[in-house]
C-alpha cells in the first residue's frame, strides 16, 4: 500500500489546493482527492507534475508502507 505526502508538503510549503492547482495545472479535482485520501492511485504524469509544482524529486511524494503492515481483510 502506498500513501501519497503531496497535502504533507504542500501545506509545509504553505501552498493551498488552489495554489497548486495553478502551479500544476492538475485538475483541481484530482487535487481535492488527494487532501481526502492520500491513498488514490495517480498516474505518473500526475506525479510529476505535482512535484514540479512543489519543487520536490517525485519520490518524496509517495511513502510506502512496510510489507508486514498489510492486513487481509
Amino acid at each position: 500500500m502506498h500513501k501519497l505526502k503531496i497535502r504533507e508538503i504542500a501545506e509545509a510549503r504553505g501552498i493551498s489546493i488552489r495554489k497548486l492547482y495553478f502551479l500544476s495545472e492538475v485538475d483541481e479535482q484530482v487535487i481535492r482527492r488527494i487532501w481526502r485520501d492520500p491513498h488514490t492511485t495517480l498516474n505518473i504524469e500526475t506525479l510529476d507534475r505535482l512535484a514540479r509544482a512543489l519543487n520536490v524529486d517525485i519520490r518524496l511524494l509517495i511513502e510506502s508502507d512496510p510489507p508486514g503492515k498489510m492486513t487481509l481483510e
